[in-house]
């Protein structure tokens, strides 16, 4: 069965992301590494809750861009905050509408299930007031989503 895997190119530390996206996401883990001669990470299989993605010192020259990030389908805002902090300590940089970069530079969406199930209700005004309150966040606040789609 054909599969598609994101691949992140690291200039040299793709090690220190393993540890830590295998410390943040639940049931993660290392797959596959692949070692230079004289013992330095050069790849990696991860397992991110399901996902497959491949990791790769490579050396600089190729740094993340926000034209493509990892999405993260949060259940509830426990989940947002722990991932969003997570993912912003250590150097990470929060961005907006639920973006934020890690201290790696990769571009994640921490994003409540509530922000989609909002946006596509056909009541177009409440998916309105939805949108329009989450422009104005960075983190995503479930609550401030709730209260908007009351109106």
């Amino acid at each position: 069965m054909t599969s598609i895997t994101p691949f992140l190119w690291f200039d040299d530390n793709a090690a220190d992301a393993i540890d830590l996206y295998c410390s943040v996401f639940p049931d993660s883990r290392l797959l596959q590494r692949n070692d230079l001669p004289d013992g330095r990470l050069f790849g990696a299989t991860l397992e991110l809750a399901g996902q497959r993605i491949e990791l790769l010192n490579a050396g600089p020259g190729h740094p993340f861009a926000d034209a493509i990030s990892l999405f993260v389908d949060c259940a509830d805002q426990a989940e947002v905050d722990r991932y969003w902090d997570a993912l912003t300590a250590d150097g990470g940089e929060p961005g907006r509408c639920g973006w934020l970069k890690d201290g790696f530079g990769v571009s994640w969406q921490i994003i409540p299930q509530a922000l989609g199930r909002y946006l596509a209700d056909p009541d177009r005004e409440k998916a309105q007031r939805v949108l329009e309150a989450m422009m104005t966040m960075s983190k995503i606040d479930e609550a401030a989503l709730d209260e908007a789609y009351r109106g």
